[in-house]
């Protein structure tokens, strides 16, 4: 008994005890700041949705029906996740300006916020793509891995210098310059329009930040060589000088010949 009372008061008892109370009460705080933290937002989430709704049935429901179920003039949305939502809100193409093969990009109708509360509406109606993390977004992948991937998967329509292209029956592949790292994402993930859907299976989270990092990086580099006529390649290049060559000869020869005569 008189060595266990020693032991209780040895001079580092009292430190001891101290650090030991600022551990259990930093992990109670810890774990509490957690359960408020996701309790706020879970309720965030419920305010947007609600507010989305009211958003969704005012601008919406013409096309897309009531509870986005769907009609003759719109697809049901239920499932298609906020990173749908996101893309063709944040890019214009939705509400669309007019019926046609596929949506224009132009100026949004709705602000960053308001944009977000029909994403989290949605969302709510049925699990879909969810929108990326700021962390795939940073711009920091492989551009040489991500320049491959996107010549094996994109190139066939956007162009192996992602200006673009057409496609059959009115449509086309858009420019990817000016696209944000956001959109660019979600689009991979839900598929807009005519593109395909790049699932995780398909393309890694890490391979679409690659595309990522490459699509930004060809567009700040530019045209070093000059007029880069569209970026369409050679063969279009070619044809192009060529018409435009014989186009010249033609004029001068008919200029000449009226001289003579």
């Amino acid at each position: 008994m008189k060595a266990l009372s020693q032991k209780r008061r040895h001079p580092l008892a009292a430190i001891a005890l101290l650090l030991m109370g600022l551990l259990v009460t930093g992990g109670l705080y810890a774990v509490a700041s957690t359960v408020n933290q996701a309790k706020a937002t879970t309720s965030t989430n419920a305010n947007d949705a609600e507010e989305g709704g009211k958003l969704f049935a005012a601008n919406c429901a013409t096309c897309h029906g009531m509870g986005a179920s769907g009609s003759q003039a719109g697809p049901s949305l239920v499932g298609v996740g906020a990173a749908a939502v996101d893309f063709q809100v944040g890019t214009g193409r939705m509400p669309m300006q007019m019926n046609g093969p596929q949506a224009y990009k132009k100026p949004a109708q709705f602000n960053e916020e308001q944009t977000r509360q029909l994403a989290a509406y949605v969302a709510s109606l049925g699990p879909g793509p969810s929108i990326p993390e700021a962390g795939l977004l940073d711009e920091k992948g492989d551009a040489a891995a991500g320049g491959e991937l996107f010549r094996t998967n994109c190139a066939m329509c956007h162009n192996a210098a992602a200006a673009g292209g057409a496609l059959t029956r009115g449509k086309f592949a858009p420019a990817l310059a000016g696209v944000s790292g956001q959109h660019i994402y979600e689009a991979m993930v839900t598929g807009p329009q005519n593109m395909p859907v790049f699932s995780d299976a398909n393309i890694s989270p890490e391979g679409k930040r690659d595309i990522i990092t490459f699509l930004k990086q060809i567009e700040a580099n530019g045209s070093p060589g000059g007029a880069d006529l569209g970026a369409l390649g050679p063969v279009s290049e070619g044809l192009f000088i060529w018409i435009a060559g014989l186009g010249v000869i033609i004029a001068f020869t008919i200029w000449l010949t009226s001289r003579t005569s």
